[in-house]
């Protein structure tokens, strides 16, 4: 039994004695660039890793949700408008990281937005549905992170992709499983490749968090604008006690 309870104590020791080697130390000076900061995970984070001393930049798709960000916020967190739909609206945002990393580098880019994601059967939807997941949630996490490699590279920082776990269960129609594989493929991709370079490329899939963006009414809201939108023959063929179910 002593040995037992030495072993344990000589295990945990060692364990704190390896994890704080992980630890990241002289946090004054790091920049971090989130997405998605005007609510839920990217909000509380860029708040979290100020407090903690980070030279935080987060990026919000609203001025409203800038202001009450810097609102609560020490003085070194500065945000930015970012539409990941947009390319222009990437490249100046690119350009106010160069500008606040002054030569730097850039420590961390946490990806968190997601686009709107219109939900329901696959023969419902229109191209423009999985446009607008894919074009904010893929194709724009993707855009944003090649622009900031250089950057990254320069600090040997690292990338941090938040995905949310329900959407790697394909099991509803539109493009938000589609966004959340390719970024887990993006990723595994990019961390093989940036290894050399001293960047280290992470994903975080979290559970599902109730956040005031994501309820029932929502869902239903769109379910229904689908289904008002459908051809005659699609709506005959799948029945009202269909769109119930």
């Amino acid at each position: 039994l002593h040995v037992a309870v030495l072993a344990s104590i000589l295990s945990l020791i060692i364990y704190w004695i390896i994890r704080d080697r992980y630890r990241v130390r002289n946090l004054n000076g790091k920049h971090v660039f989130i997405t998605g900061c005007d609510t839920g995970l990217g909000n509380s984070l860029a708040k979290w890793l100020d407090k903690r001393g980070f030279c935080v930049i987060a990026a919000c798709a609203t001025e409203k949700g800038s202001q009450e960000l810097r609102c609560c916020s020490s003085l070194s967190l500065k945000t930015v408008n970012l539409n990941l739909a947009d390319s222009s609206s990437i490249a100046r945002a690119v350009v106010f990281v160069t500008e606040q990393t002054a030569g730097k580098g850039l420590f961390g880019l946490v990806s968190n937005a997601e686009g709107s994601a219109p939900v329901g059967p696959t023969d419902w939807l229109r191209i423009e549905d999985f446009h607008s997941v894919l074009d904010v949630s893929l194709l724009g996490l993707i855009e944003i992170t090649l622009k900031l490699l250089p950057l990254l590279k320069k600090a040997e920082g690292r990338v941090v992709n938040l995905i949310n776990a329900k959407g790697l269960m394909a099991f509803v129609g539109g493009g938000y499983s589609l966004s959340k594989w390719g970024m887990e493929a993006f990723s595994d991709i990019l961390r093989r490749e940036m290894q050399d370079f001293g960047v280290k490329v992470s994903i975080v899939e979290h559970g599902f968090f109730k956040a005031e963006e994501v309820n029932s009414d929502i869902t239903e809201k769109y379910l229904f604008k689908l289904w008002n939108r459908l051809t005659p023959e699609i709506r005959d063929s799948c029945g009202e006690k269909y769109l119930g179910e």
